[in-house]
């Protein structure tokens, strides 16, 4: 990943947490509970009212990649 497109990327990432700062907790006591066969679902309601919906099931990969993901934060 290219340095330069990280570093334009802290401050969005700031704003954020600035402005959802509930966000963060909510995810960190999230990923505690979430294993292989865990079922995410997002909800989405548009300002029009449409509401999209999806969900997935996670699998082992997926583990391994907020593993991954997890370590990359915390460098």
């Amino acid at each position: 990943m290219n340095p330069m497109a990280l570093l334009k990327l802290k401050p969005l990432l700031e704003s954020f947490r600035s402005n959802h700062p509930k966000f963060g907790p909510f995810i960190s006591a999230a990923s505690t509970a979430i294993d292989e066969g865990t079922v995410l679902e997002m909800k989405i309601t548009t300002s029009q009212g449409q509401t999209i919906l999806s969900n997935l099931k996670v699998t082992a990969d997926d583990i391994k990649l907020f593993e991954e993901l997890k370590n990359l934060q915390n460098k």
